[in-house]
């Protein structure tokens, strides 16, 4: 018989405890080496072997090993090893960024070191909750966080926060003597608490009966170890890179070797010039560049309070289309708030600030201080019918324990002048405990004088029904509350409903001297105020939601609350809602197959009375329209839609540890803006990338330009191996490098999402790399034609030429390269202090290889004429020219355009007319 169903005393003889003494320390510990830690079972963390293995599975990094092999075999030593250094660089950067994004993750599990309270020998004792075992006795108040599941012996007033594991986001009541039938669902079973869960109000005693992954906590986070996300687009692409470099290095060697031979050339010859070639089609730093380019700006995010677990799924943000968020505490602050106060003249009163401090005025429109003393009743009855405390963590700021809507009555109690002085003055004589039918709650106190007060709080219309007299300001007047007074006060909490407040009424009753029956106790009140409160949402949040939007990507709100809470929070933020047409609630999504669920998302902004359930079906049917999906959550239930989502976002303060595994981001702050400043860092680490690609090839492509020309004309090799090697991972690699700080170009978050499926070659990327390879490749060439026939025997005085001007080619056009929209000019050379230190490195280390006696015999270079470097550097510089020139052509072709569209060309041109012809709003590329 299951547990919820079986009398306690008949479980108590089972698990062989005494509920008034506990268990002893040693059967305590007994216990401990029979059912292991109480501990949720873990993804197992990757082995340090398996990482390192992990790390050389890459298909670019394959393609370099078989080039180290190579080159081996043929004895080039020198460029083996320096192959397989970029290699272990590579394999170094990812190996460390895995484990670092773990134990951040780590640090904030450590936050909160869980303990709890259990009987042991007799006597309450606090332990780590890891010890907990099966039998131990629990003690629970309010604000405590179950550590176990567990059967409860006895109960007072007792509510549980079960939203973590059910969904739900309203408190659950408790009831010690209820028993179940056995077929209830968890959310059903009413006289058991749950591990992960909290206790909002009252107290308990309870007997533990599950631990660790024998808890429902444990058996969903059990099944939630299987599976993990494939690979993200980047990856895929840059794979289909690799085997397209491959396959065209191939081609390209055997017809450079075929031609060679059969123009009589020797066989070694040859073979030496196709591994040149083969060496020159690869970029050996690529690898190196995209990893390190999205390390940097993994810790750009971690700065920005967004911990990647992932890797890779840095690139997917910047593909972001829709972001499904959490009203409460992501969109909101997570801290109930009193708005307003409404008295019984119809005067209202609004009360500042916002979250748990207690700081801010209650402002009248009369100002005239009359209802000061009136607030004061009011705050009496708001902060003795409360079981919260709210108190500053150092550190963390102000925090509460215990129901949120008390925490906030607490609060405005202390705004409203109240103290624990004042508290400290009153004895709680009694209590009648709030419970869903009654929807009230009422506390007896002997006040400073010794008069016994009955204090009331509720729902409006439970405790206006019970009220006689409204008390009016000033002074306190008290006026019958007759029907027309009656209808007024519900009329204004109603209005102050459609506000999205929550509305509580506070009410008293002096009590005679002599006591009064108790069925009678509960009437004849006054009633002081009705209070209004609300969820704020965060200050930030209007601003990231317009960036989002500005940006092409829209934001969807999933709330568990009611429809006109959500709406009030959405128009407060400017989510774009218009009406209850941008509004879907969950009993509505029952109604609703696959295909209809499709066709309403496209219109809807707001999914309200959401459960988990429905917000993995809303993943779904985003990802059936092709959206790329950012999913926020923080509960058990919610991991199977974090984990559908292309991004996964969990919660770092409220989420569970098993939806962070479940998770591809963790927010530290739980803040909806810092989402949005991850996707601008997913866009710009996208582009750096993209500029690093357009840079490498770019300079790759020049490479084989200028061998394969050479090999074609029967020339003698331009280039050695080992000098394309050392362009490819020194003069090349560090500029790359470099390009991965590159700070984000403007207008980053005023363009659409780039397509998931865009290509590496995408917006003309693989024709500009096509034509400065061309441009750089054939420059290369000229110059070391003309070396050679200066000087027609030293070829290696020609190589040295050749191997200088593609290496200033290079340097100088990695500038050119930090914008697909911009050129150099309208660029200039500032904004990227690590890209000028590394280029004026690279020129210096590009010196030393010809002017060093050690590096120059390696590299087999011989000092060049004044006249050999006045036109290495021409061959550098003319392209830039022609890259002026052609930017001056799109812009005024992008001009004319514009102006014919218009119907306003005008050919004259002033100053205002430069402006436009500098700036017109035209998509490029």
């Amino acid at each position: 018989m299951k547990v919820w169903a079986r009398p306690a005393a008949e479980l108590m003889a089972e698990l062989e405890v005494d509920p008034k003494s506990g268990l002893s320390s040693g059967e305590a510990s007994r216990r401990q080496q029979r059912y292991g830690p109480n501990a949720l079972p873990e993804r197992g963390g990757p082995s340090v072997f398996s990482v390192i293995i992990e790390q050389f599975q890459d298909f670019m990094v394959l393609v370099l090993l078989i080039a180290t092999a190579v080159s081996f075999f043929l004895g080039e030593i020198a460029d083996a090893l320096t192959i397989l250094a970029i290699v272990l660089l590579n394999a170094t950067l990812g190996f460390v960024q895995e484990f670092r994004a773990e134990r951040s993750l780590g640090a904030l599990r450590r936050l909160h070191a869980p303990q709890c309270r259990v009987i042991r020998d007799g006597r309450d004792v606090i332990i780590p909750s890891a010890e907990l075992v099966p039998g131990d006795i629990l003690r629970l108040e309010a604000g405590d966080r179950v550590m176990a599941d567990a059967r409860l012996l006895e109960a007072r007033a007792l509510e549980c926060d079960e939203a973590s594991l059910t969904g739900e986001s309203a408190p659950v009541e408790k009831d010690a003597e209820w028993l179940g039938r056995g077929e209830e669902g968890v959310a059903d079973r009413r006289n058991v608490v749950f591990m992960g869960t909290t206790v909002t109000r009252g107290t308990a005693t309870a007997v533990v009966f599950a631990t660790g992954q024998e808890t429902e906590l444990g058996q969903i986070a059990r099944m939630l170890q299987e599976g993990g996300g494939g690979k993200t687009p980047l990856q895929l692409r840059l794979e289909q890179l690799g085997r397209g470099l491959l396959m065209a290095a191939a081609l390209a060697v055997g017809a450079v070797f075929a031609i060679g031979v059969a123009q009589g050339r020797p066989v070694f010859h040859m073979f030496m010039t196709g591994v040149s070639l083969a060496v020159a089609a690869i970029p050996e730093g690529l690898p190196a560049v995209v990893t390190i380019t999205l390390a940097l700006g993994v810790q750009r995010m971690i700065k920005r309070r967004a911990i990647i677990r992932h890797l890779p799924a840095v690139e997917t943000l910047g593909c972001v289309t829709v972001i499904c968020s959490d009203k409460t505490g992501t969109l909101t602050e997570n801290q109930m708030t009193v708005r307003e106060v409404w008295l019984g003249d119809g005067s209202t009163y609004h009360v500042e600030g916002s979250g748990y401090e207690p700081v801010g005025r209650i402002r009248s429109e009369s100002g005239d201080g009359r209802e000061q003393q009136l607030l004061l009743t009011a705050a009496e009855i708001a902060a003795l019918c409360n079981h919260a405390r709210v108190y500053e963590n150092e550190g963390n700021g102000w925090t509460a324990v215990g129901d949120p809507t008390e925490a906030a009555l607490l609060v405005f109690a202390r705004k409203a002048g109240w103290s624990e002085g004042h508290s400290a003055a009153y004895t709680v004589e009694g209590e009648i405990p709030f419970d869903s039918e009654r929807r009230r709650m009422s506390v007896i106190v002997r006040r400073p004088g010794g008069r016994r007060r009955l204090l009331m709080k509720g729902a409006p219309d439970a405790v206006v029904s019970l009220c006689r007299e409204v008390e009016y300001p000033p002074g306190g007047r008290r006026v019958p509350l007759g029907v027309a007074e009656r209808q007024r006060v519900l009329q204004a909490s109603a209005g102050m409903a459609r506000d999205a407040l929550r509305v509580l009424a506070l009410a008293y009753r002096d009590l005679p001297p002599g006591g009064c029956p108790a069925e009678t106790l509960e009437s004849g009140l006054t009633l002081v105020a009705l209070v209004g409160m609300m969820d704020p949402p965060r200050p930030e949040a209007r601003a990231a939601v317009r960036v989002a939007r500005r940006a092409g990507i829209r934001p969807v709100m999933i709330t568990g609350d009611h429809k006109e809470t959500a709406l009030a929070v959405a128009r407060a933020i400017d989510l774009g809602v218009v009406g209850v047409q941008g509004v879907l609630t969950g009993p509505e999504m029952e109604q609703m197959d696959d295909r209809v669920l499709d066709e309403a998302v496209q219109h809807v902004t707001v999914f309200a009375r959401v459960n988990p359930r429905h917000k993995f079906r809303i993943v779904q049917a985003f990802r059936r329209r092709g959206e790329i999906v950012a999913m926020t959550g923080d509960g058990i239930n919610d991991a199977p839609a974090v984990r559908e989502a292309h991004i996964g976002v969990a919660m770092g303060k409220t989420g569970t540890e098993v939806t962070k595994e479940a998770s591809d981001m963790v927010l530290a702050d739980d803040n909806f803006a810092t989402i949005v400043a991850a996707v601008e860092e997913g866009r710009a680490i996208y582009e750096n990338i993209r500029k690093s690609i357009r840079y490498l090839l770019s300079c790759n492509a020049g490479e084989v330009i200028t061998m394969f020309g050479a090999a074609l004309a029967g020339l003698p090799l331009p280039l050695l191996p080992i000098q394309i090697l050392w362009m490819n991972l020194v003069t090349d690699g560090l500029p790359a490098l470099a390009l991965s700080v590159d700070p984000p170009e403007p207008g980053t978050m005023t363009r659409p999402p780039r397509p998931p499926r865009e290509g590496v070659f995408s917006r003309g990327l693989g024709w500009r790399i096509l034509g400065r390879g061309l441009v750089i490749g054939l420059s290369t060439l000229a110059v070391f034609l003309w070396q050679l026939s200066l000087s027609p025997g030293e070829v290696a005085k020609a190589q040295t030429a050749a191997f200088n001007a593609l290496v200033f080619s290079q340097l100088l056009f990695v500038f050119q390269a930090r914008s697909e929209r911009l050129s150099l000019f309208a660029l200039g050379l500032g904004g990227n202090r690590a890209l000028a230190l590394a280029t004026l490195l690279s020129v210096a280390m590009q010196l030393a290889t010809v002017y060093s006696p050690f590096l120059a015999t390696h590299f087999r270079t011989v000092p060049l004429t004044p006249r050999g470097w006045q036109a290495v550097f021409l061959a550098a510089a003319w392209p830039l020219a022609v890259d002026a020139l052609i930017y001056l052509f799109r812009r005024v072709a992008a001009y004319l355009w514009v102006h014919r569209r218009a119907g306003r060309f005008a050919p004259a041109a002033g100053p205002g007319r430069m402006g436009a012809l500098a700036r017109p709003r035209v998509k490029e590329g």
